[in-house]
């Protein structure tokens, strides 16, 4: 049996009487007999998902990106594991933590297709990727390799460490159209010399949606004698990908985002060849050979967060990888499709179906990113995010499993509006 196929079964064996309970629940026996590209479009069946989240009417929220809100049934489970904690207080922490804390691990590792000896759970990417950058053993002179396009919190770090040990950062730029992945890997590739020890790239481009060709990279870097750090940021949850075929070295995601669990829970991979090289951020006791707890000290957190991991990755596997992945593609292609080639709109996201999901990037050539983020607030009641740095100057724009079709309208016929 597959080890999806295998997840999806135990998942289903275990849940909880809230996601039995919810609108998913209900409908995903009729969803089973339809084909999941079929059923991307089904917006009869999506309309029945909305109804597990709750949501405020005065805008349409189209920035899931910084945060996904979670559907009711997680939202009733980290409730009752909240209560569950608080009830039973010290004993708890002093107790049952630790193994709940390991198999939060296992279940995730299991849903990326990885195993827990390579997995930990950390509070988002930022810190996943900033233990990776500040744990290296960094020698004056060696080179770190990253775009200009990646998230700010990591390059900062990279700035950090460049000025605290004498590390030389080479910045390069991801072209949001690229011809062919050939092109993308040769733009990494160039920027690597004999010094070059880390190059860290987006899985997914937070600010374009943009899907890198990873594992292309990481062989390019290898055969270099490079280690790889991935920004899996919007990954987790979003689409379908195992982690272990990448052939990374490392990969940060913040599960907060696309796998919608409470906000505060991400995680880290690390290749088993590193478990014992990096410096964790906070010095845990001595540790046998092999074992990642030894990044993992995290002092005292609210731990009902991670227990609510299982609950939301009962949610996804009930909805279906596939199915969800489907979706987003679905929503992003429909919009964007509406105003490619409408003049002064520009979108900033890859047309190819492979190179993008749910989130897309565009902007309006008489408007400043700002201004069309406003306008589309206070004149659509449309929500977004303005993005104006690195090549992308528009709204990021990221529709969830509960967006209509209809929202997608308003929103898509308002750059018409201005865009004229």
């Amino acid at each position: 049996m597959k080890k999806r196929t295998f997840i999806k079964k135990l998942s289903l064996a275990t849940l909880g009487t809230p996601l039995y309970a919810s609108a998913l629940a209900s409908s995903i026996a009729a969803a089973s007999k339809t084909t999941p590209k079929l059923l991307a479009a089904d917006d009869e069946f999506w309309a029945k998902i909305r109804m597990d989240y709750k949501l405020k009417p005065e805008y349409i929220n189209l920035e899931s990106g910084y945060y996904n809100i979670i559907p009711t049934p997680t939202l009733e489970a980290l409730h009752e594991h909240i209560n569950r904690v608080n009830y039973q207080g010290s004993y708890y922490m002093r107790t049952e933590q630790w193994d709940n804390k390991d198999r939060m691990a296992n279940k995730l590792a299991m849903l990326l297709g990885s195993t827990k000896k390579n997995v930990i759970i950390t509070r988002n990417t930022t810190e996943s990727l900033d233990m990776v950058i500040k744990g290296m053993d960094w020698s004056h002179g060696d080179e770190a390799v990253y775009a200009d396009q990646d998230y700010g919190a990591m390059k900062m770090m990279f700035e950090q460490v460049a000025h605290r040990y004498g590390v030389i950062n080479k910045v390069v730029s991801v072209p949001n159209h690229p011809k062919s992945d050939e092109e993308i890997v040769q733009v990494y590739a160039e920027a690597i010399t004999e010094r070059t020890k880390l190059l860290m790239v987006c899985h997914m481009i937070n600010i374009t949606g943009h899907i890198l060709p990873i594992k292309k990279i990481c062989k390019m870097a290898h055969e270099r004698g490079v280690q790889v750090m991935v920004d899996g940021a919007h990954c987790v949850g979003h689409f379908q990908f195992n982690i272990e075929e990448l052939d990374c070295d490392y990969y940060g995601s913040s599960l907060h985002k696309w796998l919608a669990v409470p906000l505060g829970t991400g995680m880290l991979y690390v290749n088993d060849k590193h478990i014992d090289t990096l410096w964790p951020v906070f010095a845990e006791h001595q540790r046998e050979p092999g074992d990642i707890s030894r990044l993992n000290h995290t002092g005292t957190l609210p731990v009902y967060h991670d227990l609510t991991i299982e609950n939301a990755i009962d949610y996804y596997n009930m909805l279906g990888g596939e199915r969800k992945e489907e979706r987003l593609r679905y929503l992003q292609e429909y919009w964007t499709k509406q105003v490619r080639d409408v003049p002064n709109i520009i979108v900033n996201t890859p047309v190819e179906s492979e190179r993008a999901c749910g989130i897309a990037n565009v902007g309006i050539t008489t408007m400043q990113p700002a201004e069309l983020a406003k306008r589309l607030m206070d004149d659509y009641k449309v929500f977004t995010v303005a993005i104006d740095y690195a090549n992308v100057k528009g709204c990021r724009i990221t529709p969830n499993v509960f967006t209509t079709i209809a929202e997608l309208d308003v929103f898509a016929n308002a750059l018409k509006e201005m865009a004229a």
